[in-house]
């Protein structure tokens, strides 16, 4: 069954995009990443909160604008959203509530990655117990404002497990699971 992944790029101080949701921040920041590209060919699906879907692109003004991973993965793409465009966007599913874009996005992944995109959408996939692993690349800037990695003014406390943390060319691959309280593994390893 396919897995839910929250992957994103984030500054060290935690923020994901700038005020109003600026990603230029990161051009001339992204810079070859091994296990983001043996991560690629392993998302199936992506699951996309409609701000982001029409949102900045950090890619602009580059061969790989408007595409995911800047043209490097193509795919089924499922957008959350109450408020669907008019016509029809290649490609794209627009799905009006979490369960079933989540489960739309299981079934077209198959065994591999659903790709989640979006602040929002990865905080409500987490809140659903939906959310199987998480991986931040930390760039190494501060930007002091904007969109935070998860903000949820009195959210409950979530457990991790680090699976990987990798260094790589300007940046830091922090890649964990979330622990479930139902999971043997996790029991032995509260915090």
């Amino acid at each position: 069954m396919a897995r839910l992944l929250y992957s994103v790029s984030m500054s060290l101080d935690g923020y994901i995009a700038g005020p109003g949701g600026d990603m230029s921040w990161l051009a001339g920041l992204l810079g070859p990443n091994p296990l983001v590209d043996e991560l690629v060919p392993q998302v199936g699906a992506l699951l996309v909160g409609r701000r982001t879907f029409g949102g900045d692109d950090p890619y602009r003004g580059t061969e790989g604008e408007g595409e995911a991973f800047g043209g490097g993965w193509s795919g089924p793409q499922f957008v959350l959203t109450h408020r669907p465009p008019p016509g029809p966007v290649p490609g794209v599913t627009f799905v009006g509530d979490l369960a079933s874009g989540v489960a739309a996005a299981r079934a077209a992944a198959g065994d591999g990655y659903v790709n989640v995109l979006g602040a929002d959408l990865a905080r409500q996939c987490l809140a659903a117990g939906e959310l199987d692993e998480i991986l931040s690349c930390v760039v190494p800037v501060m930007l002091g404002d904007g969109t935070r990695l998860f903000h949820e003014p009195g959210g409950a406390r979530v457990r991790l497990e680090p699976l990987t943390v990798s260094p790589t060319t300007g940046a830091a691959n922090l890649w964990y699971r979330v622990a479930r309280d139902d999971d043997p593994a996790a029991l032995t390893n509260r915090v």
